[in-house]
């Protein structure tokens, strides 16, 4: 015998209901949750890279100071100092300005092409270019006495007297003596970019200010190893400074001088406490939401002119690429119980007289009591 169900459309509906309302509010606030922790779960991950690749930066520049302060410190480089202080310690002021701005005059006519081959062949030099040999990031060294006058050199210096320069105000610190980084250059003709570094050289004791070493150094290899790094298919880790003009990134440098779009919203966050401890933020961009955490590198503090942050960035509908079906899935939920809910409405309102019509059928059918029913 064949099991037979019926089951009312209206009982149906309120069925379907009954279920489908409730799990798809349930499903919409389960995806609503899981959009929320994964966009923090990414801006965290963007956030710690950001930071990572800060202190990268960090302790390159570091690095590279402490190469130049041992220049500074190396025995031939402090005698050659010295030697020369000490030819003008019986010399007037005046003599020694004298002195050095003939030579400076000179120094591209080849008149001083003499004093020139005695700077380059001394032994400080020598084991300078042997420096540079050993260290490639090393691209010119120059050592100059408490006077600013050039004494020893990997290449022939610009100026005779590097007092001339502008690093060497900083370098001086007023004989206090500083170590002074400079901004990011270019080289056209290398095609590579450098920063300078300054190097005070202080009497043992005393700590008088009595020279300074100045470097040309490398930094490309820092801006390639950021720039490779890569964060899904959108993602691109910037070097930029405080008012957003790019560093390095991905087929950008310095010497374009772009601004970062990113860095607008950055520079709001880092406005504010909340900002500064959260370190990442959900950005409108032109082509889209993107993701960016950002991180101090902190070496504007000793470096004025290395005022650089790092922003890790990715595309927001990349990152929340995974909770997207279940987005969908709710979605359709949402929209299926709205539907059913319609249609129960729509039935209620086309069947709401029906049983009070089937009540009057009934009483009109049905005999009055007492009366028998002829046959």
């Amino acid at each position: 015998m064949a099991l037979e169900i019926r089951l009312s459309l209206q009982r149906l509906l309120i069925g379907l209901i009954v279920v489908i309302v409730p799990l798809s509010v349930l499903g919409l606030y389960l995806t609503s949750e899981s959009n929320g922790n994964l966009r923090q779960a990414v801006g965290g991950h963007l956030r710690t890279i950001a930071r990572t690749d800060g202190v990268v930066a960090s302790q390159f520049i570091e690095d590279r100071i402490a190469d130049v302060s041992a220049i500074a410190a190396e025995p031939a480089v402090l005698e050659a100092i010295q030697a020369a202080n000490r030819s003008r310690e019986h010399v007037s002021n005046e003599v020694i300005s004298a002195r050095i701005e003939k030579i400076e005059q000179q120094w591209d006519s080849g008149q001083a092409d003499s004093r020139l081959r005695e700077i380059l062949s001394s032994r400080a030099s020598s084991w300078l270019r042997s420096q540079r040999n050993t260290n490639p990031r090393l691209l010119k060294v120059i050592v100059a006495d408490e006077s600013g006058v050039t004494v020893a050199a990997t290449d022939k210096p610009l100026h005779y007297a590097q007092a001339d320069e502008g690093y060497w105000p900083a370098v001086y610190a007023q004989g206090r003596g500083a170590v002074n980084v400079t901004d990011v250059r270019f080289d056209e003709q290398a095609k590579s970019h450098y920063i300078g570094i300054g190097i005070p050289v202080l009497e043992e004791g005393s700590g008088r200010f009595i020279g300074a070493v100045s470097a040309l150094v490398d930094v490309s290899g820092l801006f390639a190893l950021l720039s490779r790094e890569r964060i899904g298919r959108t993602g691109h880790i910037l070097l930029v400074k405080d008012d957003g003009t790019v560093v390095s990134g991905p087929d950008v440098s310095a010497d374009m001088k772009l601004k970062s779009e990113e860095f607008t919203a950055v520079r709001d966050a880092l406005g504010t406490l909340e900002g500064r401890q959260t370190a990442y933020i959900v950005a409108p961009m032109k082509n889209g939401a993107r993701i960016v955490g950002f991180a101090d590198t902190s070496l504007k503090k000793n470096y004025p002119n290395l005022n650089w942050l790092v922003l890790a960035s990715q595309d927001e509908q990349e990152a929340m690429s995974p909770v997207r079906t279940l987005d969908r899935f709710a979605f359709l939920m949402v929209v299926l119980g709205l539907l059913m809910l319609t249609l129960l409405v729509v039935y209620f309102f086309l069947h709401r007289e029906e049983p009070l019509e089937q009540v009057r059928v009934a009483e009109t059918l049905e005999p009055p009591k007492g009366k028998a029913v002829s046959a």
